[in-house]
């Protein structure tokens, strides 16, 4: 059974209470439970991570070395500009879905460039939480593709 860890970033904590003109108003907790039982559906083991500090998502990254085969990650505002998170990212060598619920590249100017884009199998941005469920079939397309 492949293995997906969900990385979520900063604020992402307050799904459904946050702008939900732009994030919606399902809760971080409604999304993880419908994305276990898609994960389920595809024969995947899924689980989850968030944090609004940036080095409890590196850290979280480097323990999935050897525990998970696949990585779908929001990092939130830390997209922009953390290039700690892409280089632990690159250096544990796991493929990456990178993940936003609206599309980054219509919103404000600086929401518009992603230091973790080039470094990932795909990204997928602007559907809300289905957002999440795409990248989910997505990952569970690659590491049964192999490549």
């Amino acid at each position: 059974m492949k293995r997906v860890l969900v990385i979520n970033g900063p604020n992402l904590n307050l799904l459904g209470v946050r702008e939900p003109g732009i994030y919606g108003s399902l809760s971080l907790a409604s999304i993880e439970d419908n994305l276990k039982k898609q994960a389920e559906s595809l024969g995947i083991h899924i689980s989850f991570f968030q944090s609004n500090h940036e080095g409890h998502i590196i850290d979280r990254i480097h323990d999935a070395m050897g525990e998970s085969d696949g990585i779908i990650i929001n990092p939130g505002a830390l997209t922009h500009y953390s290039y700690a998170i892409r280089d632990a990212l690159t250096t544990v060598k796991i493929p990456v879905v990178e993940v936003h619920m609206s599309n980054i590249h219509a919103r404000e100017e600086f929401r518009h460039k992603s230091v973790v884009a080039p470094i990932a199998v795909g990204q997928i941005a602007g559907f809300g939480d289905g957002s999440y469920y795409l990248a989910l079939d997505a990952m569970g397309r690659h590491l049964e593709s192999g490549k």
